[in-house]
């Protein structure tokens, strides 16, 4: 038996207008969550067109010229916008007939790349019982046929296996929502003997070991601390006739422990240092969890994700921004003070979840609205973007 995908009923729709558009082909990703029952597919985003994309339609439609660079690098642009419990499910494509018969070959390949390049960014491991299948999903744009297959991406010869694509109406309409505040103070002290103060080498290794102590943490779920393989809504049955639950937001504290390991005993390591890395602030966190059933420990994994997310993919926007602002040569090592940009929430039309982005303080919201629709094809209003949080450097 294959898996099953939930899909919410929209996306058909922006499908099937896509397929009106398709030159050769045209793909895309699939966004949604990953449970064990079932998987739920709440977005799908077609991949933004290159400039040079028009003088090469010019000969004969090849799948062989797909940009595999530029998808990957799109999926990891949109993988930073997602909020815990949401990932990057799977790859879909649009193509004409005659191109149907590459079609899998070409999106086994991309499922495969994408993994690669999103697991590379992770500080976080896959727990043992996670899902690691992700879908293929192949349309024809003549007949409209949809074609969806599954490939296990921990296993590099995997092969496809059949898959129950389903549209369902309101899917995220009875979600749940959690939503927290971490205070970070983190300091990563910057070795005598690191080469060129290596900044984004220490920044990451200091964030992996701060990683880890949050996922040592403990969550209190509206202030009680639940056994984590207990229903996360026990309790809350009488709730379930609302007709907007998935607006009510969970708030769950995190209580990070103050040492390290069982043994009272520690050996202290004496290291010469040259200077440090400070990351203060107080990031705001949010997770979604489908309402079927789901246990406390998938709801507590989703919203310790998003914490290390958030703050790993900031790091890697601000060196990024530098970079592109002044240069990889700059070795100005007096004090600095860097501001991190801050987090921002938007509602996706016809759902209850919430996308999220990163503004600097300068940022126009035009800017943050066109990056809306080129990575995820969506038109986003001024008013409806939420600034959560003060300023963190």
């Amino acid at each position: 038996m294959g898996r099953t995908y939930l899909v919410e009923e929209g996306i058909g729709q922006y499908l099937t207008e896509l397929s009106t558009k398709v030159k050769p082909y045209v793909t895309g990703l699939l966004i949604g969550q990953c449970s064990p029952q079932r998987d739920y597919v709440i977005r799908a985003v077609r991949t933004p067109p290159k400039e040079q994309q028009q003088e090469e339609s010019l000969g004969p439609p090849k799948l062989a010229s797909l940009d595999e660079e530029w998808i990957t690098t799109h999926a990891s642009q949109v993988s930073r916008m997602l909020p815990g419990g949401l990932l990057v499910l799977g790859v879909f494509m649009i193509a004409t007939p005659e191109l149907a018969k590459d079609g899998q070959n070409a999106l086994r390949k991309l499922i495969f790349s994408v993994e690669k390049s999103l697991t590379k960014r992770r500080l976080w491991k896959p727990a043992e019982e996670e899902v690691s299948d992700r879908a293929a999903l192949q349309i024809c744009s003549a007949t409209k046929k949809i074609v969806c297959r599954t490939y296990d991406v921990q296993d590099p010869k995997s092969s496809a296996k059949p898959a129950d694509w389903k549209y369902q109406n309101a899917l995220t309409a009875s979600w749940v929502a959690l939503g927290c505040t971490v205070n970070v103070n983190i300091h990563i002290p910057l070795l005598a003997t690191s080469p060129n103060h290596d900044l984004e080498k220490n920044t990451k290794n200091g964030l992996n070991r701060w990683s880890k102590q949050i996922e040592e943490s403990v969550f209190l779920i509206n202030g009680q601390v639940k056994d984590e393989d207990t229903e996360l809504l026990e309790g809350q049955k009488k709730f379930r006739g609302n007709t907007q639950p998935g607006t009510q937001i969970s708030d769950v504290k995190v209580l990070t422990q103050l040492s390290q390991g069982a043994s009272p005993r520690s050996t202290a390591t004496v290291q010469v240092c040259s200077g440090s890395i400070n990351l203060r602030g107080a990031v705001k966190c949010r997770a979604y969890i489908h309402s079927n059933k789901p246990k406390v420990k998938e709801a507590v994994q989703a919203l310790k994700r998003d914490i290390i997310n958030t703050l790993s993919d900031r790091c890697e926007i601000l060196f990024e921004d530098l970079i592109l602002n002044e240069g990889p040569q700059k070795k100005n090592f007096g004090r600095e003070y860097h501001v991190l940009p801050q987090r921002l929430f938007v509602p996706v039309a016809g759902s209850n979840v919430m996308l999220s982005d990163y503004k600097f303080g300068d940022e126009a919201a035009g800017e943050i609205q066109e990056r809306f629709v080129e990575m995820l094809d969506q038109p986003v209003q001024a008013e409806d973007m939420h600034i959560a949080e003060d300023i963190s450097t």
